[in-house]
């Protein structure tokens, strides 16, 4: 059986990477999306609407509406004060949880 562990990978810290996407920013469906995909965290814009409608009923983001220069008005996502709090528990946990899979899992010696 082959399983793809990069996608089991990334299915685990996706959310947690769009709450850092926007706590640098707000953002629209399109940008995050696009910067999502460029980093291979998902694999379409299809994916990023059910997980982002999750997060605003989890209430970490929430959305407002501006006008755009180059079409319609969009809906721009921003991290909410319950997202902040989420985003820095996820960061607090990650370094020491990436670093005891680094140290269990270990060197693949066999691809040096």
């Amino acid at each position: 059986m082959n399983v793809d562990v990069g996608a089991q990978l990334r299915k685990g810290v996706v959310e947690s990477c769009v709450l850092g996407l926007l706590d640098q920013q707000p953002m629209y469906g399109w940008q995050l999306s696009e910067t999502l995909i460029r980093h291979n965290l998902i694999a379409s814009i299809g994916t990023l609407y059910p997980m982002l409608s999750r997060l605003r009923s989890q209430g970490l983001v929430t959305t407002y509406e501006e006008a755009s220069d180059a079409g319609p008005t969009r809906k721009y996502y921003r991290l909410t004060p319950d997202g902040t709090d989420h985003l820095r528990n996820f960061r607090l946990q990650w370094q020491p949880f990436a670093r005891t899979v680094g140290e269990i899992v270990g060197k693949d010696e066999t691809h040096d």
